[in-house]
C-alpha cells in the first residue's frame, strides 16, 4: 500500500496515474483469481504468473532498495529462492515450501556475505517476501480459494483507497509521524472500516461464511494492511529512500503497492486455515 499523502490539494497528475495504474493491476488480479477457479490446469497458469514475476520483481527491488551498490548475484540468488518457494507451493507441497523459505534466506545470505553486501538484509528480503507468496498460494488452492483470495484483495485494495481518500480529506491528527509523518488516525479508520465493508460484501455475494466472520477477518486483515504498510515506511525511512521503485506510475514500486497486502494475507491464510479446521469437525 502506498504512503498516504496528506496534502493540501490532490495533485492531478498523480491521482490520474495512480488510478490508472492501480485499475490496471485490479483487473489483472482479477482476472487470474477469477481464472484459477476452473479446472483445466491451463486456467491456473495467469495466477502463477502473476505470482512468479511479483515475487521476483519484489525481491529486485529490495536488493535494490538495502543495498548503496546492488550486486547483480546477490539479487540472482535471492530471487531464485523467491521463485522456487512459489513453484513448490504451486505443486502443493507447502511443508516443502516452508523449509525452502529458510533454505533460500541462508543461501541468500551466503551471497551476500561473499559479495559483502548486507548479509542480514538480504536474508530478511526473502524471509519478507517469500512466506507472503507462500501463503497466497496455499490460500487459493484451498475450497472456496478463489473467492477467500478475492475478499483478501477486495479487503486491501479498500482500505488503502478508503485510508488515502478520507486522510486526504478528513486530515486531522497524525497516526505515527515519528515514522510515516503523512498517515492520520482518519485514514487509518477509514482503513479498517473499508476493509470489514468490502469483505462483508465478498462474503456475502460469493462464498459460504457467516457474515459475523467475515467482518471479523476484514476488520482484523484492515489491520495487517495499515501494518504492513507502516512497516514498510520504517523500512523505506531506515534505508533512506521515499520509494521501492518506479515500476508502477502514481504508487512506486511494486513493494509499495502490495506491503500491506503481504502482511493481510498472512492473516487471511490464518483465518482460513482456523475455518477450514473446524469445518473438518
Amino acid at each position: 500500500m502506498t504512503s498516504l499523502q496528506l496534502a493540501d490539494h490532490f495533485d492531478r497528475q498523480n491521482i490520474v496515474a495512480r488510478i490508472i495504474s492501480g485499475g490496471l493491476l485490479a483487473l489483472g488480479a482479477l482476472a487470474a483469481v477469477s481464472a484459477f477457479g476452473f479446472d483445466a490446469p491451463i486456467w491456473k497458469a495467469p495466477f502463477l504468473m502473476m505470482i512468479t514475476v511479483g515475487g521476483v520483481v519484489l525481491s529486485i527491488e529490495w536488493s535494490t532498495m538495502t543495498a548503496q551498490v546492488p550486486d547483480w548475484r546477490v539479487m540472482c540468488v535471492s530471487s531464485v529462492a523467491v521463485l522456487a518457494v512459489i513453484l513448490i507451493a504451486f505443486a502443493g507441497r507447502f511443508a516443502e515450501a516452508a523449509g525452502g523459505v529458510v533454505v533460500g534466506a541462508l543461501a541468500s545470505s551466503a551471497m551476500a556475505s561473499a559479495a559483502r553486501a548486507r548479509a542480514m538484509d538480504t536474508a530478511y528480503g526473502v524471509i519478507y517476501i517469500a512466506p507472503a507468496c507462500l501463503a497466497l498460494m496455499w490460500l487459493i488452492q484451498t475450497p472456496q480459494g478463489p473467492g477467500w483470495t478475492l475478499m483478501l484483495f477486495a479487503a486491501t485494495w479498500t482500505a488503502d483507497i478508503a485510508a488515502f481518500v478520507f486522510g486526504n480529506i478528513i486530515k486531522g491528527p497524525k497516526l505515527w509521524p515519528r515514522f510515516s509523518p503523512n498517515k492520520t488516525w482518519a485514514g487509518f479508520i477509514a482503513g479498517l472500516l473499508g476493509a470489514t465493508l468490502a469483505s462483508l460484501a465478498v462474503a456475502a455475494a460469493f462464498m459460504r461464511l457467516s457474515l459475523l466472520g467475515a467482518g471479523v477477518i476484514g476488520f482484523a486483515g484492515g489491520l495487517a494492511t495499515m501494518a504492513g504498510d507502516l512497516w514498510e515506511s520504517m523500512l523505506k525511512r531506515r534505508y533512506g529512500v521515499k520509494d521501492s521503485g518506479d515500476l508502477i506510475p502514481g504508487h512506486g514500486g511494486l513493494l509499495d503497492r502490495v506491503d500491506g497486502l503481504m502482511f493481510a494475507v498472512m492473516v487471511f491464510a490464518v483465518a482460513r486455515l482456523f475455518v477450514q479446521l473446524r469445518w473438518a469437525h
